[in-house]
């Protein structure tokens, strides 16, 4: 074990706020008790107006930093199928989605402090450099003080250090990983992960070591600040507070990373 990344500090976010009307999606109060930081879905794959709000209201109680959870407009498909629209109307549609979750958020008496895309969003700008970078603009002339939370090596990351942004790289708990470290499409076995003893190792070595296995068995580095527990796996919640029961147990603090 590493004794110096071991004493570090690592954030925990979950996706919430995802339920929609009569439709629960994931336990977001008890979720709240194992992380740091919550990515507040914002409308456009999921929540809605009441479930937005009182999901913003629910971490400030909790003392959670709240992130906007951008995906594209695809409420149907859960932000999971992507998008063929022009890097303008994402733009757009990227800005609307903070600007509506700061209404929330203030109210709350709290505020956006970063922005993370969802789903197919998320994983098309690691390789698409024209969605990738309406993305980064969107949130750029909201405020350049936010910063993004992204996969390591992506597209997107590299767009927005140019542009002097911030970027915070994350891993996730849940996922498996290709040996090229972008994450096992979930149409492909070992996508999901749902051994919580399992997952907790994992995320320890992450945490100490820098480096997880692959779904092919060899060990890659991934380099990141965050770390991701999806509200909807199976089994999230014991999930999410194995991990963090596991990293607090080897030395590492979890806290916010803004």
């Amino acid at each position: 074990m590493n004794a110096v990344r071991a004493t570090a500090q690592i954030d925990l976010n979950s996706d919430v706020g995802e339920s929609f009307g009569s439709y629960t999606m994931g336990d977001d109060a008890a979720i709240f008790r194992s992380v740091s930081s919550a990515n507040v879905a914002c409308g456009f794959h999921g929540g809605d107006p009441s479930i937005i709000a009182q999901t913003c209201r629910d971490a400030v109680a909790a003392g959670i930093t709240v992130g906007a959870h951008v995906a594209y407009r695809d409420l149907a498909g859960f932000g999971r199928r992507f998008l063929d629209c022009s890097p303008t109307e994402l733009a757009d549609d990227v800005l609307y989605q903070i600007g509506a979750l700061e209404a929330m958020a203030r109210t709350s008496g709290t505020a956006v402090r970063y922005v993370k895309p969802h789903g197919a969003l998320y994983n098309t700008i690691v390789h698409h450099t024209g969605h990738a970078r309406a993305v980064v603009e969107a949130v750029k002339a909201y405020s350049p003080e936010l910063p993004l939370l992204l996969l390591p090596g992506s597209v997107a990351a590299e767009i927005a250090e140019a542009e002097g942004m911030r970027v915070v790289t994350e891993a996730f708990a849940d996922r498996g990983y290709t040996p090229e470290g972008t994450l096992v499409s979930r149409r492909e076995a070992g996508a999901v992960l749902q051994d919580e003893r399992e997952v907790a190792e994992r995320m320890v070595r992450l945490a100490t070591e820098g480096v997880l296995t692959a779904v092919d068995g060899t060990d890659i580095r991934v380099e990141a600040a965050s770390i991701c527990v999806h509200s909807d796996t199976p089994g999230a919640v014991a999930m999410a507070t194995a991990v963090r029961a596991g990293l607090e147990d080897a030395g590492v603090r979890i806290g916010a990373f803004v």
